[in-house]
């Protein structure tokens, strides 16, 4: 029901949802792909060397992934829990609070979903993704925007006010933006680092998004899949529990 319920918001408005996540990931890759690409010119990867813009386009989508979820699951969910009375509403019905916040937090993931799908094609479109690999980035997309949506919730279920989210976007989700490997290569990097951004959510799925997209799937990217199974039930189980104790209180 709750899934359900923003479903069909989201979808009324669909003009303002989709058209951003199509345009700008087109202004990125020609801005930083081209602009950048021209003075960089290939790139190294795994053995591959690339063109900056087919470097850059996956580390676009898992970016995508990401503030798609924590927006969601943050200051959505905030609007619907203090200003809009939404969960008081729902709980009211047979619903449990461990179902609305499910319910939300799958949304979060659903919603990373369809935008990591939107970027996907631009990139597909600009031919900077190969098959059959690319074809499994939107699981990736929900599975990342799960772990991201569950965090976000940790988050919502303890913050005092709509205005403390700048805390996490600044101290989380910038960090992750810039050092995930999205914009450049990890072993640019010291090897301190490199080991940081290992702990980095965002550096796993940008990971396997990027080996899917060229066909590179190895080891270290069962690893990366672990890693958010393990931390996407951790913080999942963990987000329930917050909210559960928020709502009660």
């Amino acid at each position: 029901m709750v899934w359900r319920r923003n479903k069909d918001v989201f979808f009324t408005t669909w003009k303002t949802n989709f058209l951003p996540p199509f345009f700008e990931p087109i202004l990125y890759l020609v801005a930083m792909g081209l602009g950048f690409g021209i003075l960089i010119g290939k790139v190294e990867y795994e053995g591959l060397f690339v063109e900056y813009a087919m470097f850059l386009a996956p580390g676009l989508v898992a970016i995508s992934s990401m503030y798609s979820a924590f927006f969601e699951c943050t200051y959505g969910s905030y609007v619907r829990m203090h200003y809009q009375k939404t969960f008081d509403a729902i709980i009211a019905t047979p619903l449990s609070i461990e179902d609305v916040i499910a319910g939300e937090m799958l949304w979060g993931a659903t919603k990373s979903f369809l935008n990591s799908t939107i970027v996907l094609g631009v990139v597909v479109i600009a031919g900077l993704a190969w098959f059959p690999g690319m074809l499994f980035v939107p699981f990736i997309g929900f599975l990342s925007g799960l772990m991201f949506a569950s965090i976000a919730m940790i988050f919502t279920a303890l913050v005092p006010n709509i205005d403390s989210f700048n805390y996490p976007f600044f101290l989380l989700i910038t960090p992750m933006f810039l050092f995930s490997g999205t914009f450049f290569p990890l072993n640019v990097l010291p090897e301190w680092g490199q080991w940081m951004a290992e702990i980095l959510p965002l550096t796993h799925s940008t990971r396997l998004i990027r080996d899917l997209s060229y066909n590179l799937f190895s080891w270290v990217d069962v690893i990366s899949l672990l890693y958010i199974v393990l931390l996407t039930a951790i913080t999942f189980v963990t987000a329930i529990a917050l909210m559960r104790k928020r709502l009660i209180k």
